[in-house]
């Protein structure tokens, strides 16, 4: 299988449970919930995603011919000591390219292997952390995990359905929204208030700067 990487990068992840731990980020090209163009982002079902994942041209990115190649890239890219390598395979969506030869050789060179997905497909079972993201008007398939994140504010989701799905964590992170930062952070802090199960996350890349 050839897999097609937006880009790849060693940083800190921002987001979530494992905010603030060095991590390979796999950005995967495509995605299943919109095409990336804006020419179609009115008329997709997720409106808010704030990635570039169309092409292969970002730094790191490229096509990879097997599993193999992907995992060596991904290896050069981490320096640190071989029992903490940590990557997540993010989107676009990541399940529409992650097989099993990938997990495998990514076990196979230490890396514990982490997920951001859409839930749309299920879940990888070799996965070591999974992440689901729900957006309003999907379906999503993938009902249980480590860390379920919900974007808010989104009109149309069922809060009381998703409490019922089977997650260790809980997290609503603010929209990233231009013009609507102060508005969508309140109305996080207030949604965490009011239901206790829930934590709040920052992307705190962004506010650091970080990739």
């Amino acid at each position: 299988m050839t897999y097609s990487v937006k880009e790849m990068f060693l940083t800190l992840q921002g987001e979530g449970v494992h905010a603030g731990r060095r991590a390979v980020f796999v950005r995967f090209a495509g995605c299943n919930l919109w095409t990336g163009r804006e020419v179609d982002r009115a008329s997709a079902i997720c409106k808010f995603c704030d990635t570039d994942f169309v092409g292969t041209d970002g730094a790191g990115g490229g096509k990879f011919v097997d599993a193999a190649a992907l995992v060596a890239a991904v290896v050069s890219h981490w320096d640190g000591a071989i029992n903490r390598r940590f990557v997540v395979l993010t989107g676009g969506e990541p399940m529409l390219q992650i097989d099993d030869a990938l997990v495998d050789a990514l076990h196979a060179t230490g890396f514990t292997v982490a997920i951001e997905s859409n839930g749309t497909i299920a879940a990888h079972p070799g996965i070591d952390w999974v992440c689901i993201s729900p957006k309003a008007g999907s379906d999503v398939v993938q009902r249980r995990g480590d860390e379920l994140k919900l974007v808010w504010p989104q009109a149309g989701i069922d809060i009381d359905a998703l409490e019922r799905w089977d997650f260790a964590h809980h997290l609503v992170q603010p929209m990233d929204a231009i013009g609507m930062e102060a508005i969508n952070r309140d109305a996080a802090v207030a949604f965490a208030m009011a239901r206790p199960k829930w934590r709040l996350s920052l992307q705190t890349h962004k506010l650091l700067g970080l990739r």
